[in-house]
């Protein structure tokens, strides 16, 4: 049977989210969490998320958006996912296809993807002409069980800890902070052209960032690390972005924001703690794996040239 893709509706929200959850269980995954990222879409994103259905269910989603805060253009992103119960039946070939030609149309030139290690996709991929360039790699921590640092009895003069609620008022100060941390990222396209506005809708205000567990380190009153923490709302909780101003690193600023950050989240009830590194990024891994997180998935970044008829 051949699959039919089409345009998500808000009423696919659910089944996009049970979906995203088989094939990537290392991700957040909530219908409130789609729902967000496709009605605050900046207009510059051009984006559309694609479903594909078999029998009249979602088995397969792909979200198609050009890169718009990268600082040179046409390039673009889309993965096609597939339910693991219904691959090998052309369902991540017609959403690929779907999202190739409207990036192509809407001006793009290079096409970004992901590709997760023992699925069978990598081999998809380059299939369907994608070349591999970087690993990605993703980690669990068993929160329940994790014997986390315990936080410093006292803080060195004029370090100061506190959680993402005190920055609500105006949280300009850690967007900053998160730009300059992530153009230092390891990646093919770095994200050096976001704007504030831009930041606010697809960070600060999506409903799975937590204000609570997201810790700020200030030294003398300025940002200088910082953890953002995402959860399911339920058992699920994620590193959204850890990071550290260029001035403060080397004094393990990042660990202590981390720390402050896990011990609340379990706190909280929270049962399981995922983060993703890029496999170049040495010193990040290394204070994941200092906290016990493990590995748990891998993936490829893959890239193609569009052609633009």
């Amino acid at each position: 049977m051949t699959p039919t893709v089409r345009d998500f509706r808000p009423s696919d929200a659910k089944a996009v989210a049970e979906l995203r959850r088989a094939a990537l269980p290392f991700l957040l995954s909530t219908p409130q969490g789609i729902a967000w990222e496709v009605a605050t879409a900046p207009a510059a994103q051009r984006l559309r998320l694609f479903v594909a259905e078999l029998d009249g269910r979602v088995v397969g989603a792909i979200r198609a958006v050009l890169l718009h805060d990268a600082g040179v253009p046409g390039q673009a992103a889309a993965t096609p996912q597939v339910h693991p119960d219904h691959r090998g039946r052309g369902v991540g070939h017609a959403l690929l296809t779907a999202a190739e030609d409207h990036l192509a149309a809407a001006g793009a030139a290079r096409l970004y993807a992901w590709a997760v290690d023992g699925t069978g996709a990598p081999a998809f991929a380059e299939r369907h002409g994608y070349r591999r360039t970087r690993q990605a790699r993703f980690l669990r921590l068993a929160l329940t069980a994790a014997a986390l640092p315990p936080l410093p009895a006292a803080l060195p003069p004029g370090v100061r800890l506190h959680t993402g609620a005190d920055f609500e008022a105006d949280p300009r100060r850690l967007y900053e902070a998160d730009a300059e941390a992530a153009a230092d990222e390891p990646g093919d396209v770095p994200a050096d052209a976001l704007a504030y506005e831009d930041w606010l809708l697809r960070t600060w205000e999506h409903p799975h960032l937590d204000l609570d567990l997201t810790s700020v380190v200030t030294v003398d009153g300025e940002i200088a690390s910082f953890t953002l923490a995402a959860t399911d709302g339920r058992t699920r909780y994620s590193s959204a972005m850890t990071g550290t101003r260029r001035a403060f690193r080397g004094r393990g600023l990042a660990r202590l924001a981390k720390t402050a950050s896990l011990h609340r989240a379990r706190d909280a009830g929270y049962t399981e703690a995922f983060t993703g590194n890029d496999a170049a990024n040495a010193p990040m891994l290394a204070v994941n794996q200092a906290f016990g997180y493990r590995p748990c998935a891998g993936e490829w970044r893959y890239v193609r040239e569009l052609r633009r008829d």
